[in-house]
């Protein structure tokens, strides 16, 4: 039994590593971003020039987002409004929009 002893600390660490590996595949797969863990787990939290820039684009991002999405609802309200022409003039009797063609000329 002691020729095995040195096994547990060897499974230990290669659970360990198994788990990390693991929880990496796992965010990599769901979008999540992968973060440089230090040392014991703990993220540093000391500010680099890198995260700036990180937040600038991401800020920029957001803004480019806001103006398409502004955009895309002005887009739709207009789309919408010529639906609700395309479903009058469905409904409506023939007599009534062939009247309302020979006023528009």
């Amino acid at each position: 039994m002691k020729d095995l002893a040195w096994l547990v600390p060897v499974l230990i660490v290669t659970a360990v590593m198994a788990s990390k590996a693991f929880q990496t595949w796992v965010r990599a797969k769901h979008g999540y971003p992968i973060e440089n863990e230090g040392i014991h787990g703990l993220r540093g939290r000391r500010s680099f020039q890198g995260e700036k820039s990180d937040t600038l684009e991401a800020d920029r991002k957001i803004a480019l987002l806001a103006s398409e999405n502004e955009r895309l609802t002005g887009q739709i309200s207009r789309l919408e409004e010529r639906i609700a022409v395309l479903e009058r003039i469905a409904t409506d009797p023939a007599e009534r929009v062939a009247r309302e063609i020979d006023s528009l000329r």
